[in-house]
Parts: structure tokens; C-alpha cells; sequence
């Protein structure tokens, strides 16, 4: 993989949520990676800042740190058709992709043996197959292979893939968010319901870590799609604007997602609440460029956090 600078235009999918977002604010895609070249694993980037991580606590605690990795499909997705990697390296998309997944067999064995047993994948590039207007832009497009549907199966299997030889005891989980840029702004919008089914029940996940703070997400309906094996984090506290959220409201609004998966799975509503927690939608430092949540919002907003998960699940860690 190798790091450009400056990319041409030309490189992507104009109608990729984040990429569209840069353009209709005058700015122009920035730096990027593309893969130039057989890709393999040469020795991994986090074990320095996970060794660190580990310094902090006591060695009991190592087994509650979690580190989030990078998506392993977004340097594909925002490419054209033909560009994400070079015709004589790779002759299609399956090739690519089961390199990349060995690389995230290595990495994750690597971590886990620094004592990693909690990892979250954070992609945003899933919650775009739920947007209408990504759809519509892939649907035009004559150069694309194979529909939305197809591409998603793929993205799918590489993640079951990139697991598949992960311990047991290494808990796997991933965020879906609608993306973060200057001053808090989103870059897509659309529920879950278009992807729920694929999502939970044929994604090697145990948990689902997902955006629920404004209605560009859409409702709780999805949820009874959850299998119950799986947990589910609800992202009711937003951390695009700091205006405070009502508690009473965050505690009805995660009781109504608990709801939807007792329809689903017949549970009694404390046996779903078992399977939730309760959390900001994204992280706060959404951009270098800064954002409109302060230190002091971003702090009354994980207390609120933790108000509202004593206030459901009291004397739960």
C-alpha cells in the first residue's frame, strides 16, 4: 500500500458519501493509499500504542482495553471500478481481498499475543449501503462489475475472513456511523433496515456498535433482526453538536430498542437490555480541522453516558 499525496480526481467514485462530502465543500479528496503491489503483512503499527495502553492499567484491566482497527474495505470502496490495485497484481476483487484478510489474520494474531482481547472495527462505509444516494450514483455508474448487494456479500465475507482465526476469547466488534468531517458534519443518511438481515446474522461480530442519535439513522426496527448470541451498543448521545440530551429520554429510547429485540427474539426485556449498552455515536475528535463539541460538552456527555447506564443496568459494571 502505498500513500498519494495529492490524488487525481479521477481515482474515485464521486458518489461515495465521503468523497462527495469533500467536493460540495470545495475541498478536493486528500491524501489516500492504494495498493500498488502484492500486499502482505510486514509487521504491525499498533502494538507500540497498545503496549502503551497497557502501561496505564493494572495488568488485570489488559483484558478490558479495546483498540479500534481500520476498515478493511475502505481503500476499495471509494476507488472506481479498476483502481484500487493493479490489473497484473491482482486479476479481481476476490484476489485482492484474500490478501488483505491474511494481513488481518497476522495483525490480529500479533495483538492478541500483546494481550489484545477486544477489538472494534470502525467502518463507516457499511452504513453507505444505506443510503439512497450512494445507491443511486452506484446504479449509474456502467463501469461498476456487480450490484450494491453483491459488493456488500463481498465486504461481508472478507470481515468473516479477516476472523476467522481469531481466538475464542478475542471479542469482535464493529461501528457504524455515518461518517465525521469539519465541524460536525455527517456524510450520509438512511436506516438499517436495507442491510439489518446481512448485518447481524451473516457478520462474524459480537457486537455492533451503531449510530442512533439523530433520525438520519433511522428507527430501532432493525433490531429484531439481531440474532441473540449478538450484543448491540446503542448510540443515543451524540457527539456531533453539545447540546445535552435529556436522560429521562436516552433511558425510553434504549428501553424502545430493547423492545424491538424482544419482537424479534422472544426475550423478556431485561434479558435484551443484557445484550445492550449505551454510548456516544462516534467519537468526539470528528476532524483536524475541528468540530462543534468542546472538552467540557464531550465530558458532561460521557457522564450522561454513565448516568444513563447506572440509571438501567444499576450495579453493572
Amino acid at each position: 500500500m502505498t500513500e498519494v499525496a495529492e490524488p487525481d480526481a479521477d481515482l474515485f467514485r464521486m458518489y461515495i458519501p465521503d468523497i462527495a462530502a469533500f467536493t460540495e465543500e470545495g475541498y478536493k479528496p486528500g491524501e489516500t493509499v492504494i495498493c500498488t503491489g502484492k500486499i502482505k503483512h510486514v509487521g504491525s503499527t499498533y502494538t507500540d500504542q497498545f503496549d502503551y495502553l497497557k502501561s496505564l492499567v493494572p495488568s488485570s484491566d489488559t483484558k478490558n482495553l479495546k483498540l479500534t482497527l481500520a476498515a478493511p474495505n475502505w481503500y476499495h470502496l471509494r476507488y472506481k471500478q479498476g483502481k484500487a490495485y493493479p490489473s497484473d497484481v491482482y486479476a479481481d476483487d476476490d484476489e485482492y481481498f484474500a490478501d488483505v484478510a491474511k494481513a488481518y489474520q497476522d495483525e490480529l494474531a500479533i495483538l492478541y499475543d500483546h494481550g489484545l482481547r477486544n477489538v472494534q472495527f470502525d467502518d463507516p462505509n457499511l452504513a453507505y449501503f444505506c443510503s439512497e444516494a450512494m445507491l443511486e450514483g452506484w446504479k449509474k455508474d456502467e463501469l461498476n462489475a456487480y450490484s450494491t448487494d453483491d459488493l456488500l456479500d463481498k465486504y461481508i465475507k472478507l470481515y468473516n475472513e479477516c476472523v476467522a482465526k481469531a481466538p475464542d476469547d478475542m471479542h469482535m466488534g464493529i461501528h457504524l456511523c455515518r461518517g465525521n468531517f469539519v465541524n460536525s458534519r455527517h456524510f450520509s443518511e438512511g436506516g438499517y433496515d436495507r442491510i439489518a438481515t446481512k448485518l447481524f446474522q451473516e457478520l462474524n461480530m459480537h457486537t455492533y456498535y451503531l449510530e442512533y442519535d439523530t433520525a438520519r439513522a433511522g428507527g430501532f426496527e432493525p433490531l429484531q433482526h439481531l440474532p441473540t448470541h449478538k450484543n448491540v451498543i446503542l448510540g443515543v448521545v451524540t457527539s456531533k453538536f453539545p447540546r445535552l440530551e435529556d436522560e429521562a429520554e436516552m433511558e425510553a429510547r434504549v428501553r424502545e430498542a430493547a423492545s424491538w429485540m424482544c419482537k424479534g427474539s422472544g426475550e423478556t426485556e431485561d434479558q435484551a437490555l443484557n445484550r445492550c449498552g449505551v454510548s456516544p455515536q462516534c467519537g468526539f475528535a470528528s476532524h483536524s480541522s475541528g468540530n462543534a463539541v468542546q472538552h467540557n460538552d464531550m465530558v458532561e456527555k460521557l457522564k450522561l453516558v454513565r448516568r444513563v447506564a447506572d440509571k438501567i443496568w444499576a450495579g453493572q459494571p
